[in-house]
Order: C-alpha cells, then sequence, then structure tokens
C-alpha cells in the first residue's frame, strides 16, 4: 500500500506541477498579446505625433507668411495715408 499511495502521490502532484505549467504559459501568452497591443498602439502615438509635428510646422509657417503679408498691407496702408493726406493738404 504504501507504494501505491507515493505513485498516487507523485500522480497529483506531477498534476499539479503540469497544471501550474500550463497556467504559466497562458499568462505568457497574454502577457505577449498585451505587449503586442502596447507596440502597436505606441507605433500609432508616434504616427499621430509625426503627422501633428508636420501640421504644426505647416501652420506656424502660414502664420509666418500671414505676418509678413499683414506687415506689407500695414506698410502699404500707411504710404496709401500718407499719399491722401499729401493730397488733401494741397
Amino acid at each position: 500500500m504504501p507504494a501505491e499511495k507515493t505513485v498516487e502521490q507523485a500522480i497529483s502532484e506531477l498534476k499539479a506541477a503540469i497544471g501550474g505549467l500550463e497556467n504559466a504559459v497562458d499568462m505568457r501568452i497574454e502577457r505577449q498579446r498585451m505587449n503586442s497591443d502596447v507596440e502597436g498602439e505606441v507605433k500609432r502615438v508616434h504616427a499621430d505625433r509625426a503627422r501633428l509635428a508636420q501640421e504644426l510646422d505647416q501652420s506656424q509657417f502660414r502664420a509666418n507668411r500671414l505676418e509678413e503679408v499683414n506687415r506689407e498691407v500695414s506698410r502699404r496702408l500707411v504710404t496709401a495715408m500718407e499719399t491722401i493726406r499729401a493730397v488733401l493738404d494741397r
């Protein structure tokens, strides 16, 4: 009988060890899946960041151009007003 009990205990321990191993494998697979999801999200964030940086650069360029045009328009208005004053003063 003691030999049977020892074999049964060994089989029971082996089943428990296999169950633990299966759980560890399942957890590892789940972590890898989650890491893959995170890596995909990081790639999307980097792509969004690059797109937004490009849009910001374009917006800054347009803002600078508008500022230049505004200065030119202002300069021309001042010139026009001075011309009008000169004509009215005659």
